[in-house]
This record gives C-alpha cells, structure tokens and sequence, in this order.
C-alpha cells in the first residue's frame, strides 16, 4: 500500500510539474522566461499575453475554425458510426463479421501511409483550404474506431428487446431511435470525448491541406509562435493553455459518462 501510494504521488509530480511550468511560463515575459525558465515571475503576473495572442495573432478566428471543424466532425462520426454499429449487431451473421473486420483493419492503416492519395484526391476535389475538406477527413478516418467501441457495446444489448419491439411492429429506425439510442448514450458520450480529442488537437491534417491564414485550426496556428532561430515560449504556451481549456471543460462535465462508457458491457446481467 505505501509503495502504491509513493508510486501514485511520483506519477503526480511528474503531470503537475510541466503542468506547473507551463502556466507559469504563459504569465511571464520573453526576458524572464530565457533568464528563469523554472523560476516563478519575478516582476508580477503578466496576463498580457492572454489579452495580446486574441488581440494580435487572430486567435478567436483560429479558435472558431477548430470548434466549427470538431463539432462537425464528432456528429457525424457518431451519426453515421451508431447506424452501422446498428446495422452489424441486426446482421448477426456471417455478412455482419466481414463488415466488422473491414472497419477493424481500417484502424491498422497508419495515417502517413495515406496522406498522398489523400491529398491528391482532395486536390482534385477542390477541397483543400476548405474547412469542409477537414471535416470529410476526420469522419473518414475516425470512423473505423467509432465503429469498433459502439459495436462492441450494442452486441451487449439484449436480443430481447429486439425482438420484442419487432413483435410489436416497430421498424428499424423505430428501434434505433427508440432502444438503442437512449441505451447506448453511456458509450455514445465516451466516445464523443474520445473523438473530441482527436480532432482538437489534431496537427497532420490541417498541416497537409490549410495554407490559407483564414481556415487555419488552433494545433497549426500555435506553429506560428515558433520561428527558424527562436521562439516566443510565454506566448506559445499560452496558446496550449487555451487549446487545451475546452477539453478540460468538457471532461469535467462529461466525466461521469466517460466513466461509464468505459465500463459500459463489461458485465452482463
């Protein structure tokens, strides 16, 4: 038990210290951060730069731009990714497997290994500097997981209440909407926390199709901060900090269903 506890506590220290470094960092100058880079402020807290990175660098358009590309891309991917999880478990045969495994191999193919064709078929689609292209692309490549965590949880659904609501008339989409759906919203929210991750701070692909100031996302206009010789740490820093908040928001709200989404269908009964 004290060596758990002394394990738990190292752990700790070794989040909380960058943690601490950063936000300290974000609230100094340029000067006293290249003299004392550990150090606390020496000459006051200085939350200029949260007023400066909105006032000068054009964060909010930034800031707009990943909100609009996040919330686009987690709908649909949850939309489209419940249909088909949906689809599978009423297959429940041999065509439902295959379905299931070509989705499974989806998440093997690295991301770099497609980023040619993928360019070259945004390119031809005109859909570079679009903020619509990025949304297309998150869908398309998240979706392989999304598919995987939602189906594995409604094979834990009880057959039952499928043929049951059958029985008594209701269609497919009667029973999607109706059943699966509200039952499903534990596993529905963890991986909307999970999605929401990955699009916000996703670098790769606004770095391979955004050029244009105006569709840049924050992950890419945080690269601004840092030049060919050196780099505006307090200002960069700062820009982590508010990238980072609304994912710190969101979990404090939705942490009770991350958890239960996680433990959705590990126990039947």
């Amino acid at each position: 038990m004290l060596f758990r506890k002394f394990s738990l506590a190292v752990y700790a220290l070794l989040i909380l210290i960058p943690l601490l470094v950063v936000v300290l960092t974000s609230v100094k100058t340029l000067q006293e951060t290249f003299a004392n880079p550990l150090g606390i402020p020496e000459g006051g807290l200085h939350f200029d730069n949260y007023v400066n990175i909105f006032q000068e660098q054009t964060m909010a358009g930034y800031f707009m731009n990943s909100s609009v590309v996040t919330l686009f891309s987690v709908s649909f991917t949850l939309l489209f990714a419940a249909m088909i999880a949906f689809g599978i478990t009423r297959l429940n045969n041999w065509i439902g497997n295959v379905l299931f495994l070509l989705f499974a191999f989806g998440m093997m193919v690295p991301a770099q290994v497609s980023m040619v064709p993928l360019y070259s078929l945004m390119l031809d689609l005109n859909l570079t500097n679009s903020l619509l292209g990025l949304i297309l692309v998150n869908v398309a490549t998240t979706l392989p997981i999304a598919v995987f965590i939602l189906t594995g949880f409604m094979k834990t659904l009880p057959k039952e209440l499928f043929e049951a609501s059958t029985m008594d008339g209701a269609g497919n989409w009667r029973v999607f909407t109706k059943i699966v759906i509200p039952l499903s919203l534990p596993s529905l929210s963890a991986t909307a926390i999970f999605l929401f991750v990955m699009h916000w701070n996703d670098l790769l692909y606004p770095l391979l199709f955004i050029t244009d100031n105006a569709y840049k996302t924050l992950p890419l206009a945080l690269l601004e901060f840092q030049g060919q010789y050196a780099t505006n740490y307090p200002m960069l820093f700062t820009g982590v900090i508010i990238a980072s908040a609304p994912m710190v928001v969101a979990y404090i709200f939705l942490q009770r269903f991350f958890v239960a989404g996680i433990t959705a269908g590990a126990v039947k009964g």
